[in-house]
């Protein structure tokens, strides 16, 4: 069963600015107990938005170690790539070293590049952090509903994504699960059908993520409803 969290903001830009203080927290946190900051990024706009937020606060950007939790399959450059996204609204504003950036290779296609990730994250015993959000249909990550993965792996190779492009990779429910902290940032009037079913008890693909200590849904009134 997994444990949820709600914290409601009032709009986008409130999520946001919250998730971006949340996060400098965990990280100076984990950098104090541990000596290093593991992040997992999420795609999307209200990422984005904290990305952009994170890029203008002061932190102890070289003690930060970078994840993807899922990427879709396009060159390297593609502007929809969650990578060039957060390269643009963060990465490339901070100085976090750059073998501490570790990029999903999807440039490579799944098969590839997802074995070539499960070999990135099998020295992770667990993030720190992982941010996720959530589609209209209450996919999170590159988890979709009604597909069926190995719960034994890591890494999943993707190939009928409902959402263009079709091919991608996406850390497994398992590997989100095995986190200190999780935060989902929900926002946008479209979401709310979905978020009611999540409430209500419906095994969707974001209930499917479930670390020990729980979740953090930041959601905005027009998702809440």
């Amino acid at each position: 069963m997994q444990k949820i969290h709600w914290h409601s903001f009032a709009t986008a830009e409130k999520v946001a600015a919250a998730a971006s203080q949340q996060i400098l927290t965990a990280a100076e946190q984990a950098i104090k107990d541990r000596g290093a900051f593991k992040l997992a990024l999420a795609g999307g706009s209200t990422p984005d938005k904290v990305y952009h937020l994170l890029s203008e606060s002061r932190a102890d950007w070289a003690n930060w170690h970078i994840y993807y939790g899922d990427e879709r399959c396009l060159p390297a450059d593609h502007p929809e790539r969650n990578s060039q996204m957060a390269q643009a609204s963060l990465l490339g504003k901070v100085a976090i070293p750059a073998e501490q950036i570790h990029t999903m290779p999807t440039e490579l296609g799944p098969e590839a590049a997802a074995a070539a990730y499960r070999e990135v994250i099998a020295g992770v015993d667990s993030f720190d952090m992982v941010l996720l959000g959530m589609g209209e249909d209450g996919h999170t990550a590159s988890l979709f509903p009604g597909h069926v993965n190995s719960p034994d792996e890591t890494v999943h190779a993707v190939y009928n994504s409902p959402k263009p492009p079709p091919e991608r990779i996406s850390l497994s429910a398992k590997t989100l699960s095995q986190t200190r902290q999780l935060l989902f940032l929900v926002t946008g009037e479209g979401k709310r059908d979905a978020v009611q079913q999540w409430r209500q008890g419906i095994i969707l693909p974001v209930a499917l993520i479930r670390p020990e200590a729980g979740v953090d849904v930041y959601i905005d009134a027009a998702a809440l409803g």
